[in-house]
C-alpha cells in the first residue's frame, strides 16, 4: 500500500474543483465560471488496488480584498505543509501573469515537488501547448509536467500514474469505499450556491454564502433548510427573482442534485437574507465556517 497528500494550488479559476471531481469521479467540489468559487479545503481520496491519495482541493491564491479574502490565502498556504506533491495547476488558454509568478514564489518556501498541471488542453493547439510547457520549464524546475483536460477527463489517468511516484507512506488513512471527508451539511450549502452563482451568472458575485441551517434524514425523506446569505439588499432582490421565480428555479435545481447524492426524496426550503458586510466580520465568518489559521 501506497498513501500520501497532494495539493491541489493555483490562480483562481484554473479548474481546480474540475479536476478533483474528475479524479474521483464524482462531484465534491462545486464549479462555476466565477473565479474564486472553492472558498474551503476540500480533500477527494483516489484508491485502488495498492494506493491511496488524499488530493487537496484549495481556495485559488488570489490578491485579497478583505478578511475573507485573508482566511482563504491563509488556507491555501496553510495546505502546503505536511504534504507529498504539489499540482500546480495553470490554464493552458492564458498568458502567464502576476498571478502565477506570485503562486510560483510561494513554492519557493516549501521542500516538495511541484507538477506542474497544465489544464484546458482542449482549447489550444499542438503548437501552443508545446510552447506553454516550454515557457513554464523556464520559470521553475519542476519535477514533472502533465497536460490535461479536467473537463473532458483527458489525460487523467496519466497524471494520476505520475502522482503515485511520489506516494511515500504505507498506511490507510480512510476506507476504501469512502471518496471525501466532507459532511453532507456543508455539500448541500455548496450546491446550492453553486446554483446561485451559475443561474444569476455575473450579477451576484463573491457577495454570496450559504448555510444549512436544518438537516434532517427520516426514513423516506431528507429535510433541509438553508441560509443564502448576500450582503446587499439588491442582490437579495435578483436571488428571489420577480414572484420568487430565481429562487424557486435555484431551489429544483439544487433539490435534484441533493435527491441525487442521498438517493432520496428531499425537501428543500431556501431562506434569503442580507448580512451587510459579513466577508469582513471575523465571528460571522467563523459561524460560516471560516476560520483563520496562525500556524
Amino acid at each position: 500500500m501506497r498513501s500520501g497528500f497532494v495539493s491541489i494550488i493555483g490562480r483562481p479559476n484554473t479548474g481546480k474543483s474540475t479536476l478533483l471531481n474528475s479524479i474521483v469521479n464524482a462531484k465534491l467540489a462545486i464549479t462555476s465560471n466565477v473565479a474564486g468559487t472553492t472558498r474551503n479545503t476540500i480533500e477527494g481520496i483516489y484508491n485502488d488496488a495498492d494506493t491511496q491519495i488524499i488530493f487537496i482541493d484549495t481556495p485559488g491564491i488570489h490578491k485579497p480584498i478583505n478578511r475573507l479574502g485573508r482566511v482563504l490565502n491563509r488556507e491555501s498556504y496553510r495546505m502546503l505543509k505536511d504534504i507529498d506533491a504539489i499540482l500546480f495547476l495553470v490554464d493552458a488558454s492564458e498568458k502567464y501573469g502576476t498571478g502565477d509568478e506570485f503562486v510560483l514564489r510561494t513554492f519557493k518556501t516549501v521542500d516538495v515537488p511541484v507538477i506542474l498541471v497544465i489544464n484546458k488542453i482542449d482549447k489550444i493547439s499542438d503548437e501552443q501547448l508545446v510552447a506553454k510547457i516550454n515557457e513554464f520549464k523556464n520559470l521553475y524546475t519542476f519535477a514533472d509536467i502533465v497536460p490535461v483536460s479536467a473537463l473532458n477527463d483527458d489525460n487523467v489517468d496519466e497524471l494520476i500514474k505520475v502522482v503515485k511516484a511520489y506516494m511515500n507512506d504505507g498506511m490507510k488513512y480512510y476506507s476504501s469505499d469512502q471518496i471525501t471527508n466532507l459532511n453532507p451539511k456543508f455539500m448541500i450549502s455548496e450546491l446550492v450556491r453553486e446554483k446561485v452563482l451559475r443561474l444569476t451568472h455575473e450579477e451576484v458575485p463573491h457577495s454570496v454564502t450559504c448555510v444549512t441551517t436544518h438537516y434532517q434524514v427520516k426514513k423516506d425523506i431528507v429535510e433541509v433548510y438553508v441560509d443564502i446569505i448576500v450582503d446587499r439588499d439588491s442582490l437579495k432582490k435578483i436571488i428571489i427573482g420577480k414572484g420568487g421565480s430565481m429562487l424557486k428555479e435555484i431551489g429544483s435545481q439544487a433539490r435534484a442534485e441533493i435527491e441525487t447524492m442521498f438517493d432520496k426524496k428531499v425537501y428543500l426550503e431556501l431562506y434569503c437574507k442580507t448580512v451587510p458586510k459579513w466577508r469582513d466580520r471575523e465571528n460571522l465568518l467563523k459561524d460560516l465556517g471560516f476560520s483563520e489559521h496562525d500556524e
